[in-house]
Formats: structure tokens, C-alpha cells, sequence
């Protein structure tokens, strides 16, 4: 059974308003055993967004949290970064990057890629002027880059990200892009790093992040190390869909599922 939920937002991240504590309280009334908080870190956003926390109240905030619900849920404190590779801001977000984790005691890092070449997908007026397909393309390359120069993240987060935004009515042949998943998928074994399911489009009635055909190929490359979380922006979301998770990745032959303290993974049966 899944009782740990290591992707959620609170007030600390821009895009939700949800305070940490009324997160806590749900994921108590929940049954959940752990509940890790990943508020977004996006450094250099386009469009003059800032998805960014101050790290020093963060932990005065979620540590006092921890202690005032300690033998009621186990809180965990993470991040989820923001990954870049355009070659003007790569540099700096790396170096950025590197310096909060080495400088504060995260339990867990998600990497993720949210901005492709200097846009955000959720814009739709970014679509307009380029083929779908080569979104798709420059994004899983994003991917790859980022796997292979940031060594700062412990999971990487709803893997198959971009085909969330693909505007109504637009298919894209992901086939296509099967050998460079291929390469992200052998860089992030390789490297001792895992991925994320992302339950977030699964309780909306879609499909979880990565796909099912994603996980079953992370499994049959010797993948091992898999979080999960519900991407809850506000308390009615958290851990959305574990169930309908947890027999999915059930029939694909997963045993265990991953949770992390202190930076380090352990193993619980599903």
C-alpha cells in the first residue's frame, strides 16, 4: 500500500495558495505514514515568473511542522528544482542549483524540466509557431542534458512532462522518441537516480506521468528506485489516485516503491 507522498505544493511555491500546516492535517486524515514537502525552486523562470522560497523560513516553518505533528506523520523536507539547459543561463542555474542543496539539509530533490528553450509549455501561445514534434524533441533533450550535468536531484520528476501541455486536438508519435527516452532512462540508472510517478493527471481521469509503457521500460533496463506523488497544490489533491497507481505499477512487476530521508532511499512493499 502507498502511504508516502514525496510531490506536493504549499504557499511556499508560487502557484498555491494552501497553507503547510492544513497539507499536513489532510495527509493525516488520509492515513498517511510520510509526507514529504517539494515546493518549487525554479531559478532564472521566463516571462518574470519567480518560483522561488526563501530557503531559511522554509525550514524554520516545515521543521517546527515536523516537530509539532511528530507520532501523528513523519514530515520530510524536499525541493523540487527546476532543471535548465539553454547554454546563457545553464552555467548559473547549475551553480544555483548546486549551492541550495550542498547549503541546506533537503530529505529528497525532484529535478524537473518545466521551461524549454526560454519558454514555459503551459503558455499556449508558445505552441503556435512550432511544431509540436519538435517540442516534444527539444524537451526530452532538455532532459537528457539535465540528467547528465546536474547531479543535485534524486528522482526525475513526471518524466514525460511536455505531452500534459500538447494543445487540444494535436497527437504526437512518442515512439519517435523511444531511443532518446531510452538514453534518459540508462543515464539515470547508471547514475544511481530514479523517477517519479506522478499521480496528478491519472485523478483528473487521464494517464499518470511517466506512462505505463515509460515505467514498464525503467523496470526492464534494472530501474529500481520509484517515488510517488500526487503533485497536490491544495489539500484535496494529495496522494490523488494512489490506489489506481498502486495496481498499475503492480501489473507491471514493481514490488516496492522509494521513499528518501536525510537524501537517502528506502525501500517500502506496494
Amino acid at each position: 500500500m502507498i502511504n508516502a507522498d514525496f510531490h506536493t505544493h504549499s504557499s511556499f511555491s508560487t502557484d498555491s495558495e494552501a497553507e503547510p500546516e492544513s497539507m499536513i492535517q489532510q495527509a493525516i486524515a488520509l492515513g498517511l505514514k510520510t509526507y514529504c514537502f517539494t515546493d518549487h525552486m525554479d531559478y532564472v523562470f521566463p516571462e518574470g515568473e519567480e518560483f522561488l522560497f526563501d530557503p531559511k523560513e522554509y525550514f524554520e516553518t516545515l521543521t517546527a511542522l515536523r516537530r509539532k505533528y511528530r507520532g501523528q506523520i513523519d514530515i520530510r523536507i524536499g525541493v523540487e528544482l527546476g532543471l535548465r539547459d539553454e547554454p546563457d543561463i545553464r552555467d548559473e542555474a547549475q551553480r544555483l542549483c548546486k549551492d541550495l542543496t550542498d547549503n541546506n539539509p533537503f530529505d529528497f530533490v525532484i529535478g524537473s524540466t518545466h521551461v524549454i528553450a526560454h519558454f514555459d509549455p503551459y503558455n499556449r501561445e508558445y505552441w503556435k509557431d512550432r511544431s509540436a514534434e519538435d517540442i516534444v524533441r527539444m524537451y526530452f533533450e532538455s532532459v537528457l542534458y539535465s540528467v547528465c550535468h546536474y547531479d543535485c536531484f534524486h528522482v526525475y520528476g513526471h518524466l514525460d512532462y511536455i505531452l500534459r501541455y500538447l494543445p487540444e486536438g494535436v497527437t504526437v508519435d512518442i515512439t519517435k522518441f523511444e531511443p532518446l527516452i531510452d538514453q534518459i532512462l540508462t543515464e539515470l540508472i547508471a547514475r544511481g537516480k530514479g523517477i517519479e510517478v506522478n499521480t496528478s493527471r491519472l485523478a483528473r481521469g487521464s494517464v499518470m506521468n511517466p506512462s505505463p509503457k515509460i515505467l514498464a521500460r525503467y523496470r526492464e533496463l534494472g530501474g529500481t528506485i520509484l517515488t510517488i506523488g500526487s503533485d497536490a497544490h491544495r489539500p484535496d489533491r494529495i496522494a490523488g489516485a494512489f490506489a489506481e497507481a498502486e495496481a498499475i505499477l503492480k501489473e507491471l512487476g514493481f514490488k516496492e516503491y522509494t521513499v528518501f530521508r536525510k537524501g537517502k532511499p528506502s525501500f517500502r512493499r506496494l
